[in-house]
């Protein structure tokens, strides 16, 4: 087992400079660029396709050579240059359902030699730096540098990320996902063939990791399944309690794991949603009745108060928290616990393992974590093109195991650098699970929570169709799961939602979900299928969607998504099928003519001539006879057949009359409902207006008010305020009398000193009078003495207190 972190630093460790400002010259003038539908894109054509080796040869995973970055920047990689298209895109313009992109296209070029053939690419959450992933290496590309002689060409910074871990000679370690953290803009999570989770912080070191998890599901030695053992894929939790802090993994038999907490030092979170982590500890944590719940609770409390120390703050601190810095921590005497595997659970019994191999045909291949209202549903993707769909029927309470202490890398200031541990499984209670025990009783007990079945979805892949599977979740309806595999892109529509559907208060059956066929790249039975190089999901503020997908050929495929009605095909199958009920009722019950009258006369067969049949007269007996039995035939069938016409006709007069009358009805009721929505529409479009208006000018105010000084000043509180108005009273009206008492003593002081009493009291030498003069002079000064000491410590205070506001608000 290999521990990469040391104790100090090592000499040489490379660190990634922070990428430089683009610069005002890359930018291409305006006037040069066309605005293209973007499949139709000069770039993405067949005559530019080469016949460079398919990337999805001998990967894990299907090829996605294309990336966005959420807002107006598209990208592509050239397998046969090897280089970077970056696109500007314009989403729904000119119409919503297409998209434009701008050309030519910048090319961004990696700096050093990529000796491997590229098959994903990805970008971070600030769409700063590029991920360039191939079977035989792993790099980085910033994507702001510097000018190229080249025309429309930038030389990007482009570092290797763990060459010696994964790529070296000796100890080859093949990576099996890769991906971005969600809270950081520079950690990448990397799970390899060596049953080992990574987090590398490539603003500290890109060759050493930052973190390391080495997994093992089962004791060594004990695993008759080798399956068991290989991990194949992982998935980041998402914004909801302790998943934020989840690490997801499955392994080759299908069973998933779980490592939690896992955060990456110096990511950001949100304050409320760690505030409410850290009261749902204290209240269902502390007060449980349980001492193991009691005993985890205070361990996860303690490593959230070290983790984000604003919570010990926040009771002395009335200042408003937005987001905070995940601090670098560890539990010295303890490591980070393998929860799993996830049992299945339901009403009575859970499901074995058996019978989950029995429907899941093959290996699982692929997972995804998906967030929907209140629920977190966990995708499986297996081999034989089934995808299994879970939800988490209970939270999820991160779990150490005692005993085991993890490897530190500190500095020379004992700051945590990087840990290492070994992430084993705990002992789980293996009784029963059901959906209806209490929450207190199972509530930070460390158990893991258990699965509840939400469906099991057959793709019904061709037989020539390879394993690959990957999935993605629709940006704008989190119930859509995209699935691409090499036959093309599935969506499924999630209707039911058992937890989200609780606390909205709707009870309704449980729904299996919707399966649709977005996009098929068999194009028939005989030929093989031409699998997908690049595929997205886009979307933008108002509401549109739309999947853009790259063929092998290169060329460009968009397809507008529908986002509102989606979740309304219930609703809608509903409304149909009454319709029919009640047009079916209507037209049973009033026929209008009947299929035997509009089928026609019957066809009259003539009786068998004789063979001198055309030798007979009208005139004579046998013609008579004749003709006679040819009229009977054709009154009795067109005469009566015309009379059941007149009738039926003549008795369905009225209820005819009544259907036109109710059509008419109904279509002056739909004139009248477009004429209301014509008149709304345009009061919408008012509104609308209006709302652009306003917004632009408190845009323009919030702006002008920025600009103000000291708009940026932070305001006193409550009791400083209260505290500044009892000074400015006390210096405004008791420090003006104090002031003018002095005043008045001292006058009458300095006129009771030069009166002629003073003077004659004198000369007379009179005792009595001088000594009670004496008197009062002396309480006078002593009074005066007293009042000035006052007056200059008061003085003295005020100046004090008021140095002291002006010196916060300057720092504020």
């Amino acid at each position: 087992m290999r521990f990469a972190l040391d104790l100090a630093e090592p000499d040489g460790r490379q660190s990634p400079a922070p990428a430089p400002a683009p610069s005002p010259s890359n930018s291409t003038p305006k006037a040069e660029l066309q605005w293209f539908p973007l499949q139709n894109h000069p770039l993405f054509s067949s005559a530019t396709a080469t016949a460079a080796s398919t990337p999805a040869a001998a990967g894990r995973m299907p090829p996605n050579l294309m990336a966005w970055d959420g807002a107006s920047r598209l990208y592509s990689w050239d397998s046969n240059k090897k280089c970077l298209h970056r696109i500007s895109i314009r989403l729904g313009e000119p119409d919503p359902t297409s998209i434009l992109a701008a050309f030519p296209s910048k090319v961004l070029q990696a700096d050093m030699q990529l000796s491997f053939e590229v098959n994903k690419i990805s970008i971070n959450r600030n769409g700063s730096a590029l991920l360039l992933a191939g079977l035989e290496g792993l790099r980085v590309m910033y994507l702001y540098g510097r000018s190229s002689t080249e025309e429309n060409t930038i030389i990007c910074r482009t570092v290797s990320v763990g060459s010696e871990i994964y790529f070296n000679r000796n100890n080859f370690i093949r990576t099996l996902q890769i991906s971005w953290h969600p809270y950081s803009d520079t950690h990448l999570g990397i799970l390899s063939s060596d049953s080992v989770f990574r987090i590398f912080d490539l603003s500290v070191d890109i060759g050493q990791p930052e973190q390391e998890y080495y997994l093992q599901p089962v004791e060594p030695g004990n695993s008759s399944n080798a399956a068991a053992i290989c991990p194949v894929d992982f998935s980041f939790g998402g914004d909801h309690l302790w998943d934020k802090f989840s690490v997801f993994i499955l392994f080759s038999d299908g069973s998933s794991y779980i490592i939690c907490p896992v955060v990456p030092f110096g990511s950001v979170y949100k304050w409320d949603l760690i505030l409410e982590m850290y009261n749902d500890a204290q209240t269902f944590g502390l007060k449980s009745s349980n001492s193991k719940a009691v005993n985890n609770s205070n361990m996860a409390i303690s490593w959230l108060e070290a983790t984000f120390p604003e919570l010990v703050r926040q009771a002395g601190d009335g200042a408003q928290l937005y987001g905070v810095k995940a601090q670098p921590f560890v539990l010295f005497d303890a490591s980070v616990a393998l929860q799993g595997p996830l049992r299945k659970v339901c009403h009575s019994v859970t499901e074995d393992s058996e019978i989950q191999r029995g429907i899941c045909e093959g290996r699982a291949v692929s997972c995804l974590y998906n967030l929907v209202g209140k629920d977190s549903v966990l995708v499986t993707a297996w081999s034989g093109g089934q995808l299994q769909l879970d939800a988490l029927a209970d939270e999820i309470q991160p779990v150490w195991k005692m005993g085991i202490a993890p490897r530190l890398c500190v500095d020379s200031s004992d700051q945590i650098l990087g840990a290492a541990m070994i992430c084993e499984t705990a002992p789980s209670d293996r009784s029963v699970l059901k959906l209806d025990q209490p929450p207190h009783l199972t509530a930070w007990l460390g158990h893991p929570p258990p699965l509840l079945r939400l469906a099991i979805v057959d793709l019904a892949l061709p037989d020539k169709c390879s394993s690959l599977i990957a999935m993605m979740t629709d940006p704008l309806v989190p119930e859509r799961i995209f699935c691409v595999h090499a036959g093309g892109i599935d969506s499924i529509v999630l209707h039911f939602l058992p937890f989200t559907n609780q606390t909205s208060g709707k009870e309704e059956p449980m729904r299996t979900p919707s399966v649709l066929s977005v996009l098929s790249t068999c194009p028939g039975d005989s030929s093989s299928p031409s699998p997908l190089h690049g595929f997205l999901a886009l979307s933008d503020s108002f509401g549109s969607s739309w999947i853009v997908g790259l063929t092998s050929s290169n060329d460009c495929i968009v397809l507008q998504m529908d986002t509102w009605n989606v979740l309304l095909t219930d609703a809608i199958e509903k409304v149909r099928e009454t319709a029919t009920a009640d047009e079916l009722k209507e037209t049973e019950t009033h026929t209008i003519i009947s299929k035997e009258l509009l089928s026609g006369p019957k066809a009259v067969l003539l009786p068998p001539s004789a063979p001198n049949l055309r030798s007979l007269t009208a005139d004579s007996i046998e013609g008579r006879s004749m003709l006679h039995q040819y009229f009977k035939l054709f009154r009795e069938n067109y005469v009566e057949y015309a009379h059941k016409v007149y009738f039926e006709l003549q008795h369905h007069a009225p209820n005819l009359k009544k259907i036109i009358d109710k059509q008419h009805s109904r279509v002056r009721e739909m004139q009248q409902k477009l004429l209301e929505v014509e008149r709304k529409q345009e009061k919408i479009e008012e509104r609308i207006d209006r709302a652009v208006k306003l917004h632009s000018s408190l845009e323009e105010r919030l702006q002008n008010l920025r600009s103000l000084p000291g708009s940026h000043k932070k305001p006193l509180s409550k009791a400083e305020r209260d505290f500044k108005l009892e000074l400015d009273n006390y210096s405004g009206l008791e420090l003006d009398a104090l002031q003018s008492s002095i005043e008045a003593l001292n006058a009458r002081l300095k006129r009771h000193m030069h009166s002629p009493q003073a003077d004659s009291s004198k000369k007379t030498g009179r005792k009595g009078n001088n000594r009670m003069q004496g008197d009062e002079i002396s309480e006078l000064k002593s009074s005066l003495e007293k009042l000035s000491l006052i007056n200059s410590e008061n003085s003295r205070k005020v100046k004090l207190v008021e140095s002291a506001l002006r010196n916060r608000e300057i720092t504020d």
